[in-house]
């Protein structure tokens, strides 16, 4: 069987929803996953391939519509410090974009979805930054009829952002918060999906990248007190200095548990997250669309 779309990184946050919404307007997807039971809840089934491993990449190119579409949505938020940055990083965010180029190219395949982030530059001050930079410029280089989507934090109720903090809050009667005047501009994950489906039958948007935010830009103490709020908690946020952050992200990434926030997180957010000035509003001004509020949020 032929697929119209190849959903790389689709058993993720936005995957799933991404998933069920192009399976929704009746496009046939091939999901693969190293691990058949992060689909068990998509209505499709998942395919157990190895997306790092070439040769499976090549296999599964060969198994899309010759007018299909390929969509990476694979990213990771961690990594050990290195120049100019890891070995995950690099895997995730450049090589993979890579391979999946050369693999499209071999099959005669042109359509090609790209997840990137807001504030990707190859010389951005972090590595996830940089390393999703360089990932850009690989797509950018390459003959594809790319589209890149950038958003700012994404949100939704299985988001790993919000309830994260909301489950913090639940914990201690006070939350020690650096870094508390870093800005983002949280955008639903409904939205950042909806941009991807409605992409794929919008021939104007091939070979542009678009910024994707929400309507409303908030500092990280107000989006901390949001969580506290959605939890029903009455945990008091106190702001501290940069470098309780950054012993705290230090800490955090030497304890034996999933890193909650790292020293790179930190330098992220130098930058604010949020759209540029004179910076096009694509959800709005490109797809039409009337975005979701970070109160809405179920």
């Amino acid at each position: 069987m032929k697929y119209d779309i190849l959903l790389i990184g689709g058993n993720g946050f936005v995957g799933r929803v991404l998933a069920a919404q192009l399976q929704s307007e009746g496009y046939s997807v091939l999901l693969p996953t190293s691990h058949l039971a992060a689909g068990r809840d998509l209505r499709m089934l998942p395919k157990v391939y190895d997306v790092h491993d070439f040769d499976e990449l090549q296999s599964l190119c060969s198994r899309i519509q010759p007018n299909g579409a390929v969509i990476n949505l694979v990213g990771v938020l961690h990594d050990k410090p290195a120049m100019p940055y890891g070995k995950v990083f690099k895997a995730a965010h450049v090589d993979l974009p890579k391979n999946i180029i050369t693999a499209m190219q071999l099959h005669g395949l042109k359509r090609y979805l790209h997840m990137s982030a807001l504030g990707a530059d190859s010389h951005g001050p972090s590595m996830y930054q940089c390393s999703k930079g360089d990932g850009e410029v690989a797509v950018k280089a390459s003959n594809l009829d790319w589209t890149i989507f950038r958003p700012s934090v994404v949100f939704g109720a299985q988001d790993q952002f919000i309830n994260l903090f909301a489950k913090l809050t639940k914990l201690s009667p006070a939350l020690p918060l650096a870094n508390h005047q870093a800005k983002f501009q949280p955008v639903s994950v409904d939205d950042v999906a909806t941009a991807f489906a409605m992409a794929l039958k919008m021939p104007q948007t091939i070979r542009q990248s678009y910024d994707l935010v929400g309507p409303t830009i908030y500092t990280m103490k107000e989006i901390v007190e949001f969580a506290a709020r959605k939890a029903k908690t009455s945990c008091a946020i106190i702001p501290v200095p940069a470098f309780v952050g950054y012993l705290q992200a230090l800490a955090f990434e030497f304890l034996p548990v999933p890193t909650l926030m790292s020293r790179d997180n930190i330098a992220s957010m130098q930058l604010p997250n949020v759209l540029p000035v004179n910076g096009q509003d694509a959800l709005s001004e490109v797809f039409k669309m009337s975005r979701r509020s970070l109160e809405g949020m179920k």
